[in-house]
């Protein structure tokens, strides 16, 4: 759990008294049950779950591997920084800045500056500033690259130039492919950033559009098993899919939702519990369907361990990457994971409703001709033509033989435009890799929690709900002020050129990126917060 001298306060905001042992408590939609295996018990199944799944063999990669966004061996020698006595200075930010190994990419953004964060009509944004904004609203929406005028003005172009040509015809000195092969592209761009084969993954729809076409393919419910375990807090785009194909299917939500939260008055939920829940409904659930990074708290979940550990009792498991792709280290292919979707708006910074990614692990996207008469066996999908194969996407024989992998799975003729976003900002994040991103991330959020906490004096207004521990989250950090003051604070930070984010009751949520963000934005911005923090007291 996360460990600082800050009280716990339970969801209404008012001071617990202790905190609560950890203990399992199975929270359904319209039910509560406790269970109460010692902490020992629980300490040695996650211990022994560890063992065996990391010492199990992962299954054999296709030809194209190494599909890894990092190696996990790298992954593995970061730790938690540690900061000296004079970290809470200017000099000290602008020195850390000055070692940044990626320090050259806040150029390829366009930084608002604070004036243009205020404006009320249309204006031009500034090639430079002296004074611009502290944008730390990543995770909601990342910043627009430079290079996506560039691009958005070549496919304007190529479609004012040679209009339907454009679909077949590559042109030279222009950084895009032909369109009928642009979602491909982008597809292979992706791949790196959550650990898979280019052909595991596609390029198309929006988030929740995707998750109800997965849903589609892989939430195949029966009469004894047809429950879907999420998280307590899901995003609500996620939890309505969820209710509505439960409902879909005939079945009631209120049985057939599985929702996983953390202990009373703490916001963590440990790897022990979600496993305990699994083993416990593995026997009436058809999937299990979770948030890489929990959208409220920035709980990065472990991955790799739950979803062995659902899949050896036999269930099919999807993450919802929202917050987790651009922004964490994946191993999707590694880790065995069937099915996984994610927007491109965040941490791959594509703009506002960008298109989005999908992953389908190689074995569920599989085509093959058995009788070798023409007729193909495949994983039952929502489909729609442009999940067909590409040498018969044209014949026009309504005779649907899907594309092998992923690009099986998408159904109409993506946008263009999106697509062409999506590219440019992928020129820049694929200058880099998640590796070097990681390693700024560990660091950059780690100096914010550290002047946050060494600066918030012995009663503090606060309390950061995000885990203390690194390896459980990725940029943001997610805090819990004391009732009454997000709005007054959010509008002071404004006010101040800070863009951050708040989910009411009482969070801020605060993503210093690594690509355009400084460790001297992160000393501002502490300096105002607790500015703001005394005039809200």
């Amino acid at each position: 759990m996360h460990s600082t001298t800050c009280p716990a306060w339970n969801r209404h905001g008012e001071a617990a008294g202790a905190t609560l042992q950890p203990g399992y408590k199975v929270i359904e939609k319209g039910t509560q049950r406790t269970h109460s295996p010692s902490p020992a018990s629980s300490s040695q199944l996650h211990t022994e779950l560890k063992r065996q799944f990391n010492s199990t063999p992962t299954p054999p990669p296709s030809p194209n591997a190494k599909m890894g966004s990092i190696a996990i061996e790298e992954h593995q020698k970061f730790s938690k920084p540690s900061f000296s006595a004079e970290a809470n200075t200017l000099e000290y930010a602008k020195s850390l800045d000055a070692k940044d190994h990626l320090r050259s990419f806040r150029e390829k953004f366009i930084i608002p500056s604070k004036a243009n964060t205020k404006t009320k009509k249309v204006v031009k944004p500034e090639t430079t500033s002296d004074d611009p904004c502290i944008y730390f609203c990543g995770n909601s929406l990342g910043l627009q690259p430079r290079a996506t005028a560039e691009y958005l003005q070549t496919h304007l172009n190529t479609w004012a130039s040679i209009g339907v040509h454009g679909h077949f015809r590559d042109l030279e000195d222009s950084p895009l492919t032909q369109w009928q092969l642009l979602a491909e592209h982008a597809s292979k761009q992706q791949a790196p950033i959550v650990g898979a084969s280019p052909s595991e993954v596609a390029t198309m729809g929006s988030l929740t559009m995707n998750l109800h076409l997965l849903m589609g393919s892989f939430y195949t419910p029966t009469a004894t098993k047809n429950k879907i375990i999420l998280d307590w807090k899901a995003f609500p785009s996620d939890h309505y899919a969820i209710e509505s194909q439960i409902r879909g299917h005939g079945y009631n939500p209120d049985e057939a939702m599985v929702m996983i939260g953390p202990d009373e008055g703490e916001y963590e939920v440990s790897t022990e519990k979600i496993l305990s829940i699994i083993d416990e409904h593995a026997s009436t659930t058809a999937l299990v369907l979770l948030p890489g990074i929990q959208y409220y708290t920035g709980q990065f979940f472990d991955i790799k361990t739950i979803t062995a550990f659902a899949q050896s009792k036999g269930l099919l498991v999807g993450w919802d990457l929202a917050h987790a792709a651009g922004n964490v280290p994946l191993q999707l292919h590694d880790w065995n994971v069937d099915f996984a979707a994610w927007c491109t708006y965040k941490y791959m910074n594509a703009g506002p409703g960008a298109i989005a990614g999908l992953y389908v692990h190689e074995r569920h996207g599989k085509v093959e001709y058995p009788e070798g008469d023409g007729k193909s066996v495949f994983r039952h999908r929502l489909s729609g033509w442009y999940g067909g194969d590409q040498v018969g996407r044209f014949n026009m024989d309504n005779k649907f033989r899907p594309s092998p992998g992923a690009s099986g799975y998408q159904v109409s003729n993506p946008s263009v435009i999106d697509l062409t976003s999506l590219c440019g900002a992928l020129s820049v994040l694929n200058q880099t890799s998640m590796s070097d991103i990681r390693k700024k991330s560990l660091n950059l959020t780690a100096y914010l929690e550290h002047l946050l906490l060494s600066t918030a004096g012995s009663d503090p207004a606060f309390r950061i709900i995000t885990p203390s521990n690194p390896e459980a989250r990725g940029t943001q950090l997610s805090v819990l002020l004391k009732p009454g003051r997000l709005d007054t604070l959010s509008d002071m930070l404004e006010e101040a050129g800070i863009i951050a984010d708040k989910r009411k009751p009482d969070v801020i949520r605060v993503a210093p990126v690594p690509l355009y963000n400084t460790y001297e934005d992160v000393w501002k911005f502490v300096q105002i917060f607790n500015q703001a923090l005394e005039k809200c007291a």
